[in-house]
């Protein structure tokens, strides 16, 4: 999976939207620490449920988060 892609939709789609990681955190019910490792990419390979509860807190798909 091509995480360096990952990390930098989420940032994207977070800055586009005006969300703070922890308001992306709280809508995704993760804990803030796990989405910053996703979006910063220290993550490598976080786990489907993540994606799918980042994916859904901005009315996305995971394949879209994922390409």
């Amino acid at each position: 999976m091509a995480n360096s892609k990952i990390s930098s939709n989420i940032k994207k789609l977070r800055t586009k939207k005006g969300y703070s990681l922890e308001k992306v955190a709280r809508l995704a019910d993760l804990s803030l620490n796990t989405v910053m490792r996703v979006e910063s990419g220290v993550n490598k390979n976080p786990t489907i449920e993540t994606l799918t509860k980042i994916a859904k807190v901005f009315g996305i798909g995971i394949d879209d988060l994922i390409k």
